[in-house]
């Protein structure tokens, strides 16, 4: 099993996967709240440069070089995409997240780093596989990558449509019968899908969809780590838009290093 680890930082908790190790990083808690991630990279690694998105539940994956040349070309404040990854080192890149999964990628040859926001829109469009291709096409390989995803709602809590969970199955069940890739889903050994009592709607567990979304690329258990903490059954840590739904987040960052 990996090990998560509590942090404080002036009495705030944070949390960190020892799978990222080599890295400065943290998912942060709504004890952090307002701070923005040039403050948080001052907790991580204070010469870092910080990147951050205005995130619209895509799979789109940007570089800090893609972030700027949009800046400098528009009048938004914010690109829009829900992942970025790292071209240098100290580069701190950073998600926010409620109830979505927040995803941190280290890359242990390159000491290159991913940040990608998962819901379930981002991971019925494969974001996670769409960064890792892009992380390939910059020299990563499969096997260097280590991938933790943060606290996000839990699959027992989180009920969806059987359409929602059909729309997400078919990254790991490519089927065109709803039907069959909901039955398929049950029938997988640590289903991402847990049956619920009202008609029409089933438990979702979307870590475990990524987790397998992963497996299916080739990169195996020991590489992946999910933290186990909930954000809609954890208040006293986490924001849930589910349970509050107010617009309020917690950031999760995670810094390069060179090789």
């Amino acid at each position: 099993m990996h090990t998560w680890h509590w942090h404080n930082w002036e009495g705030l908790p944070y949390l960190t996967c020892n799978l990222l190790k080599p890295w400065s990083h943290g998912f942060f808690t709504q004890q952090f709240w307002p701070r923005l991630p040039h403050e948080l990279t001052q907790v991580l690694q204070p010469d870092a440069l910080a990147y951050r998105l205005k995130q619209v539940h895509g799979n789109t994956v940007l570089t800090p070089q893609e972030v700027d040349d949009h800046l400098n070309s528009s009048d938004d404040d914010l690109a829009l995409a829900d992942g970025l990854i790292s071209q240098q080192p100290l580069q701190a890149v950073w998600v926010a997240s409620a109830d979505c999964t927040p995803v941190l990628i280290g890359d242990v040859k390159t000491g290159q780093v991913a940040a990608l926001h998962a819901g379930w829109r981002g991971t019925a469009a494969k974001i996670i596989p769409e960064a890792i291709s892009k992380m390939q096409s910059h020299g990563t390989n499969l096997a260097d990558l280590r991938v933790a995803m943060g606290p996000a709602i839990a699959g027992e809590v989180y009920q969806v449509s059987v359409e929602v969970a059909a729309e997400i199955g078919t990254t790991i069940i490519p089927h065109n019968q709803p039907e069959k890739v909901i039955t398929a889903l049950y029938d997988l050994p640590n289903p991402p899908l847990l049956r619920d009592t009202e008609p029409g709607k089933v438990r979702l567990d979307v870590r475990r969809v990524n987790a397998l979304q992963l497996e299916q690329l080739g990169i195996s258990g020991e590489q992946i780590a999910i933290a186990p903490y909930c954000t809609f059954q954890t208040p006293d840590h986490f924001f849930s838009y589910r349970r509050e739904r107010e617009k309020k987040v917690q950031w999760s960052g995670i810094v390069s290093i060179g090789k």
